[in-house]
């Protein structure tokens, strides 16, 4: 929405028990940019909890990693979020 489109998306996968940051998919505009993000976030053993607590500035494409980041532990803001398998 920041960029005037609603296509896209960012996929974090994060290790079970770790929350250890596995894989970074992202898809849509300007996806060389964000990728980058998850790119250093994997080189430094990120967690996906890491970017959860990181400020991203609002509105800009890269706030979509937070809400990824969020997601990831059923905590998304702007999209519904997964149940978890029991």
């Amino acid at each position: 929405m920041a960029a005037n489109s609603a296509s896209g998306m960012v996929k974090i996968i994060a290790d079970e028990k770790t929350d250890r940051i596995l894989g970074f998919h992202v898809v849509g505009p300007q996806a060389s940019e964000i990728v980058a993000q998850g790119v250093i976030a994997m080189e430094f053993g990120s967690s996906a909890e890491d970017l959860a607590l990181t400020c991203f500035a609002h509105p800009t494409l890269s706030e979509s990693v937070h809400e990824a980041a969020l997601a990831v532990n059923g905590g998304a803001i702007h999209v519904a979020n997964r149940r978890k398998k029991k």
